[in-house]
């Protein structure tokens, strides 16, 4: 934003809560205009915006709203006021709460957190990433939610095999791992069930049962995901299915959180965005790299999964000759892996931003 665009902008930051938002706004120079806490309802929105408007209009500025949370609790008000034709981005937590503890006396309080994000627009509203409610932001949105659902689900498949191993163990002994390759398949989940010895404790069986019939109801629930997955990215006209390495539940995870790749201007700030990027630690004439922990860490996980998926038997030639290239230059197989990752982040990029074909 220019110079002369931002003295002529009122920050509105908004300290985003379950069931209270509070706004406070901000002059260019940081002085405080207005501060009002209002319900998440639509009525509380308008009165928002009418506030903001006519406060703007009095100091002869433009309204300019910032959230610290724009998909969660804030989504409702972020949607509402981009709707409105407002002006909104995004700010990062981390970056009020930087700006708080360089307080001479920090406290906090959701007045305090308002103004903070207005404060932190202030500073740093070039580098904010803007709020918008495009097709693709549309689309990511419903990915993402059934990608974590997915998740989650896979979480307690996990927990509930891991209690069936003992369960079962103590009814059928050490032969229930025999009787099947897979002894959670669901051929097997129906077996179990009817398997009982009657001499068994009752409380035993009926946790196993219960802990069965929710293993199985939780399969079913995966399928039907993974169904509804895969219709949405047909739907999407994606690519991403198409790499090696990158089937229906990576891109899925990778689609979801990246949204509207318009947002990124080139692949070097979709790596920044996923933690790809190695952070510069250098000084004087020491010129250093280091691998970063920022960044959205699913984004990094997916990236992670399907680089290791290139470099696996059935994966891409190339992409395995590059990894044995940099391991053979002094790399770590880790530090090698961070390199393909880095690859991948650039293909991803060309891939949604051209809606071209994986070429290996």
């Amino acid at each position: 934003m220019p110079t002369c665009i931002r003295s002529q902008t009122l920050f509105v930051g908004v300290d985003v809560h379950k069931d209270t938002h509070t706004a406070v706004g901000l002059s260019p120079f940081g002085e405080k205009i207005f501060e009002m806490k209002i319900t998440n309802e639509v009525e509380d929105f308008l009165s928002l915006v009418a506030r903001s408007k006519k406060e703007a209009d009095r100091h002869g500025l433009i309204p300019f709203f910032g959230l610290e949370d724009v998909k969660s609790y804030g989504e409702k008000l972020s949607t509402f006021l981009v709707e409105k034709e407002m002006s909104v981005c995004a700010v990062p937590p981390i970056l009020v709460d930087r700006e708080r503890l360089h307080q001479t006396h920090p406290e906090k309080s959701d007045s305090l957190d308002a103004e903070g994000v207005a404060q932190v627009m202030i500073q740093k509203i070039d580098k904010l990433p803007a709020y918008s409610l495009t097709e693709e932001d549309r689309k990511a949105k419903q990915i993402r939610e059934l990608s974590v659902d997915r998740e989650w689900l896979v979480k307690e498949q996990t927990r509930l095999k891991n209690l069936l191993h003992t369960l079962l163990h103590r009814i059928h002994n050490s032969a229930y791992r025999t009787e099947f390759k897979n002894p959670f398949a669901k051929k097997a989940i129906d077996y179990w069930l009817r398997s009982f010895p009657k001499s068994t404790d009752i409380i035993l069986v009926s946790r196993t049962k219960r802990a069965l019939k929710r293993l199985r109801d939780i399969k079913d629930d995966l399928t039907t995901i993974q169904t509804e997955l895969k219709g949405i990215l047909e739907t999407h006209g994606q690519t991403l299915t198409t790499a090696s390495g990158c089937g229906t539940v990576i891109a899925a995870q990778i689609l979801g959180e990246i949204g509207d790749v318009a947002k990124f201007k080139s692949p070097a700030a979709l790596a920044k965005y996923a933690g790809c990027a190695p952070r510069q630690q250098s000084s004087g004439r020491t010129v250093r790299w280091r691998k970063t922990r920022s960044g959205n860490r699913r984004l990094n996980r997916a990236f992670h999964l399907m680089a290791l998926s290139q470099i696996s038997r059935s994966g891409n030639p190339k992409a395995r000759d590059y990894f044995l290239r940099k391991v053979s230059e002094g790399k770590s197989k880790s530090q090698a892996l961070v390199c393909l990752r880095r690859q991948m982040v650039n293909i991803v990029w060309m891939m949604m931003k051209h809606k071209t074909l994986y070429r290996a």
